[in-house]
């Protein structure tokens, strides 16, 4: 059974981490340099509206899983990288839904309005925020890899 958990825990961080990637690293990229705003706004809004459903999914399972392992283990005991990687996750869940109830609402609306400067400003501060979860995401690997 924990194998199972552990699978699934594995699974919705590499959802998340990779869907960041892609946006941050191919996608972002791509659009600016070849879609005009009302274009890239509209099609970075419809993405970002599907790829957040699975952050959401991702992170039901990476608190419910988490969660469990931490439960099945003596907290004395635990890894200290586990306790990093909860702090550094339960983190990283309040700035995406920070994202999601704020600035990613505001996209959603302007671009229903085609209110482009509106959705441009929305979706600049959405970005560093992905930035810095990409690297929270990273750092919480490398407690969970590399702190005994």
């Amino acid at each position: 059974m924990y194998e199972w958990i552990k699978f699934f825990h594995i699974g919705a961080g590499v959802v998340w981490l990779g869907g960041m990637a892609l946006l941050l690293l191919a996608l972002r990229p791509v659009v600016i340099a070849h879609m005009a705003p009302p274009e890239r706004l509209a099609l970075m809004c419809a993405v970002l509206s599907r790829f957040f459903v699975m952050v959401w999914v991702s992170i039901a399972l990476l608190l419910l899983s988490g969660f469990w392992m931490l439960s099945m283990a003596d907290m004395k005991l635990a890894p200290k990288g586990w306790h990093a990687m909860s702090g550094l996750g339960v983190l990283m869940c309040l700035i995406f839904a920070h994202i999601w109830f704020a600035p990613f609402r505001r996209l959603k609306a302007a671009v229903l309005a085609s209110d482009w400067p509106v959705a441009a400003k929305a979706l600049g501060q959405i970005h560093p925020m992905v930035i810095a979860n990409f690297v929270l995401g990273w750092l919480a690997v490398l407690a969970v890899v590399t702190w005994r």
